[in-house]
């Protein structure tokens, strides 16, 4: 049996956790508050001087990779330091990049496994709509009712080529971020509207493939690239 796989697989892993776990201790060490809420993180922030927006990014790798640390605080608090415009762009930057991580994670430790189990499937097939998948990270993107780090990870083991995951967790984030990012002091989520939008997502997302099953032929399945294998 061939090692050197699962070897590069496990040091990958490793070297993931040693690098998540170093941004939270030099994060703590700095001071972070252990409170979430934008105004402390922009107290904490502004004390960083011109290191903060490294912080900041350091900040959204951790909770995108992580998970359970919540991404929409952290928005918030980055328009309220640094401006609408500005917070958002480095609140991007910074998800995009934990984002990425996550995603090659996954695609390291389980995208080969997943592929020769389900090599027919459209969705991880090395021949899987590229465009289908496209769509679906854009949309469950943007609504934060889905999780930033689950979507990530579940991405990396689809057939989604990475230019294609980057655009779409981009474009997709970005309408929300700004929002959060101008909300600053006022940051709330409103949970009636997010789980209505989170609704009327998963409604498609559940209902067009089986529209497109059905009509493997119509132009929407041709768009899509997906030869009638849906």
């Amino acid at each position: 049996m061939n090692q050197s796989p699962w070897l590069f697989r496990l040091s990958f892993l490793a070297i993931v956790a040693l690098l998540m776990a170093g941004i939270w201790l030099l994060l703590r060490q700095l001071g972070m508050p252990a409170s979430l809420a934008p105004s402390a993180l922009s107290d904490w922030l502004v004390s960083q001087g011109p290191l903060g927006p490294l912080f900041l990014v350091l900040m959204m790798i951790l909770a995108v990779v992580v998970g359970p640390i919540p991404t929409l605080p952290i928005s918030a608090a980055a328009g309220l330091v640094y401006g609408m415009f500005t917070g958002t762009a480095i609140a991007v930057a910074g998800a995009l990049a934990g984002s990425l991580i996550a995603f090659y994670l996954a695609r390291v430790l389980g995208r080969e496994a997943i592929q020769r189990k389900l090599d027919h499937n459209p969705v991880f097939s090395a021949r899987g709509s590229q465009r289908f998948l496209f769509i679906a990270v854009l949309l469950t993107r943007l609504v934060p009712l889905f999780s930033f780090a689950l979507i990530s990870y579940a991405a990396g083991v689809t057939a989604i080529h990475v230019w294609r995951y980057a655009l779409a967790t981009a474009v997709g984030m970005l309408p929300m971020t700004f929002v959060f990012a101008g909300l600053g002091h006022s940051f709330e989520l409103n949970p009636v509207l997010t789980v209505v939008a989170g609704a009327a997502i998963l409604v498609v997302m559940s209902t067009l493939p089986l529209y497109l099953r059905r009509r493997p032929h119509s132009r929407l399945a041709r768009w899509m690239q997906l030869d009638g294998q849906i």
